[in-house]
């Protein structure tokens, strides 16, 4: 699976940005795609994600601000970004990873498999 991010760059507090992360060779039935994020010195942390059937769900410093969304047909994830602020600032990824039907996605980065390079996002 290949994973290509795009859409960073830099936003005043307030702002709005919108990731997209183009998916190709995703073979799995059952899945989940999420957006993670990190800044240096610290752990990758997620941000949101989505079941291939829609459902999501997303890390509570970022709810009711970032929107994750998928477009099956053009293989794309992205993240809506909204009132930005300093704190969001961090190298943003998405990911992909195989999961149960049964199993609800979760936010922790041992449960995908495959890994965009990253975007940079950057709130002033």
């Amino acid at each position: 699976v290949q994973l290509v991010e795009s859409g960073g760059g830099s936003v005043q507090a307030g702002g709005s940005l919108k990731l997209s992360c183009a998916v190709s060779g995703n073979t799995y039935s059952r899945y989940c795609m999420a957006w993670f994020r990190q800044t240096a010195g610290k752990e990758r942390e997620g941000v949101a994600s989505i079941r291939e059937m829609g459902i999501t769900i997303s890390a509570d410093s970022v709810k009711g601000r970032f929107f994750i969304s998928a477009d099956n047909a053009e293989n794309t994830l992205y993240l809506d970004m909204n009132d930005l602020i300093p704190e969001d600032t961090a190298m943003y990824y998405c990911a992909v990873g195989p999961r149960p039907f049964s199993t609800p996605c979760t936010l922790g980065t041992s449960d995908y498999t495959s890994w965009g390079q990253g975007t940079q996002v950057t709130v002033s």
